[in-house]
């Protein structure tokens, strides 16, 4: 394999198929692939799983050249023109027998890395693998060169289905039962470098997920948009953290923090949180009327792209185990390809509402999250926006609760969190 300055140093990595498997669809695709999404979440992994796959299936060594540009040994002054005179030297050493691929790992922390991307694509039998960590990759830089020469594969932190597969791959962990495992998986969520610790503890997963954090934080916000007051900007993030699943105004968060001592306008508020949302350390759903209904100045609410952030700044709280649950029931639909809203009505709530295009049409669910549905009054309010619904698209309350799975008379699906959790129903 041709590598640069740095080598793709992941003998023990654990294998994600699902991930591997998005990225194998396109191999030798005209289009440039972009994975993206949060740093630290197995991007670098899925480039490594892929080299490998590809050697395995006889694609020679010199035909494979991988660079990761966040690594320790790049040049700090490394631009544009250092890659494309490295690519130059590594196509000329290619069997021209087979394509040539290139996986550029981080490239958004070259300067003017779009104008090598847009080369490469217009070279013969060249197969083109980028990943970023910032959506601007994509928005503004990428498109202005590659409009419609590229596919988004989205990457994320672990499924619960993957943190399972992880746990049973400890070789020195106790056998524990699922339902421990989903307890741990929402209490500290799924970024794959916990499990590479030698010890997990709260306190040595807390220094991982700080360390992640803080380098997303400076590294992804911060310093790509030249915010300058980085201590309003930690108090925002950790605030939308811990009331993640609530109603956001920016309006009534400058008002909070300002009160706290923390003076910040709300055009502030609005710039900085869609700068998380850039960097995929937060995603967004919108207010959507239920039964086709405007929303007239709909609300969003807002998630951490893990749990374990908001249990970072919660300090791993046992409590507020729905509120965790949401969120990963929300991330679960946004890695399943779903488009997620909040249904909204004038008496009532439902907590998403999730389309998306399949080959018959649209697919749309309507979901209720509850941590229990044994008390009659937390029964009684969960089922009663999904009973106030005429249309025939599927109904579903996830829940904790492992006494109450089943179809109600009405034709709502009730089902363990676990279970949901761990099949996709395509």
């Amino acid at each position: 394999m041709v590598i640069s300055h740095n080598e793709r140093n992941t003998p023990h990595y654990l294998p994600r198929p699902e991930l591997l498997g998005r990225i194998l669809a396109h191999r030798d695709t005209p289009d440039v692939k972009v994975i993206i999404g949060v740093r630290r979440c197995g991007k670098s992994t899925a480039l490594a799983m892929f080299a490998d796959a590809l050697a395995a299936d006889g694609v020679p060594e010199q035909n494979l050249f991988y660079k990761r540009f966040d690594a320790f040994d790049v040049p700090l002054d490394y631009d544009a023109a250092d890659l494309h005179e490295e690519l130059i030297r590594a196509t000329g050493e290619a069997d021209e027998a087979y394509p040539f691929t290139v996986m550029l790992d981080e490239i958004q922390d070259v300067p003017g890395w779009e104008k090598v991307v847009r080369r490469l694509h217009t070279r013969e039998h060249t197969d083109v693998y980028i990943t970023g960590s910032n959506a601007n990759l994509l928005s503004s830089d990428l498109a202005t060169y590659l409009t419609g020469r590229y596919i988004e594969i989205p990457s994320f932190p672990l499924s619960f289905g993957e943190y399972l597969g992880f746990s049973r791959n400890l070789t020195d962990a106790p056998e524990r039962s699922d339902d421990d495992l989903l307890a741990e998986y929402l209490l500290y969520g799924g970024m794959p470098g916990l499990f590479a610790l030698r010890t997990r503890t709260a306190e040595t997963i807390g220094a991982e997920l700080r360390d992640i954090y803080r380098s997303i934080l400076f590294k992804d916000v911060a310093q790509r948009y030249g915010i300058r007051d980085l201590d309003g900007l930690e108090k925002l993030s950790r605030f939308l953290f811990s009331t993640s699943g609530s109603l956001f105004s920016a309006r009534n968060v400058a008002n909070t923090l300002t009160s706290a001592g923390h003076p910040i306008s709300t055009g502030t508020v609005t710039s900085q949180v869609e700068a998380l949302r850039h960097a995929f350390l937060l995603y967004r759903a919108e207010q959507e009327g239920m039964q086709g209904k405007t929303v007239l100045r709909p609300l969003s609410k807002y998630y951490p792209v893990d749990n374990g952030f908001r249990g970072l700044v919660t300090g791993f709280s046992p409590r507020d185990v729905g509120a965790k649950l949401e969120c990963a029931v929300y991330m679960e639909l946004i890695r399943r390809g779903y488009a997620v809203s909040i249904g909204t009505s004038d008496k009532a709530e439902i907590d998403f509402i999730a389309s998306r295009m399949e080959s018959g049409g649209t697919r749309k669910l309507y979901i209720q999250v509850t941590a229990s549905l044994l008390d009659e009054t937390t029964r009684a309010r969960e089922f009663a926006p999904l009973l106030a619904l005429t249309d025939a698209f599927p109904r579903l309350i996830v829940t904790l609760d492992p006494y109450s799975a089943g179809i109600s008379d009405e034709g709502i699906t009730v089902v363990n969190a676990k279970d949901w959790l761990l099949h996709d129903e395509r």
